[in-house]
């Protein structure tokens, strides 16, 4: 996590546990009342990750509910996102008056199944990944972070090719133009974190 450490950016991480499905307050479970059971799990450790961090921007505790869109529904004055592969859930926070958005995702650190690479990475970005394994998977991490952190400001889906990488320079941008900065760190895990900053933020 330190690899991807941004001032006034907090992030928190939790291995997901039997029972973590019982986190999920009234006012959440109702999205995923029709969800498999692991999937209620890794979204309540997800959603228990973000209360642990409300209180650092003078929040109470609260739920965290899904818009009509799907996406996480913030208390005022916060920015946030959440994710979660099969074993760990994040969540990443900052202030509204810091940063327009953020997005956080988090991947194993495997290499894509085969046939994968061409869906995921543009041309430019396939010449790259030809020299790491890895390469793809961190590529998908990243722009799934960027999507979720563009698609709360713009409300456009993005295709994985509408989205081009430069990793030796930390910024990705969108097809409609917006650039936007990121992290990642690999260990057994890949995580990405994608951030607009607030006309005001120095990164």
């Amino acid at each position: 996590m330190d690899a991807i450490a941004v001032p006034g950016i907090r992030i928190g991480h939790r291995l997901i546990a039997d029972g973590d499905e019982r986190r999920l307050l009234p006012e959440e479970f109702g999205a995923f009342a029709s969800s498999v059971i692991k999937v209620r799990r890794a979204s309540g450790a997800a959603r228990l990750v973000a209360r642990e961090l409300m209180p650092r921007f003078g929040c109470a505790p609260r739920a965290i509910p899904k818009s009509p869109a799907g996406m996480p529904v913030w208390p005022e004055g916060i920015v946030g996102s959440l994710a979660h592969d099969k074993e760990v859930a994040v969540a990443v926070m900052a202030a509204k008056s810091d940063f327009l958005s953020v997005g956080v995702d988090i991947e194993p650190a495997e290499p894509l199944e085969p046939g994968l690479l061409e869906i995921v990475a543009t041309p430019n970005e396939q010449q790259c990944a030809a020299e790491d394994r890895l390469r793809g998977r961190i590529l998908f991490c990243i722009k799934e972070a960027v999507y979720k952190a563009v698609n709360p400001l713009d409300g456009v889906f993005l295709d994985h090719h509408d989205v081009e990488v430069n990793l030796d320079g930390g910024t990705a941008v969108v097809r409609q133009g917006r650039q936007v900065a990121f992290r990642y760190g690999v260990a057994d895990h890949i995580v990405a974190l994608a951030f607009i900053p607030g006309r005001s933020t120095d990164i």
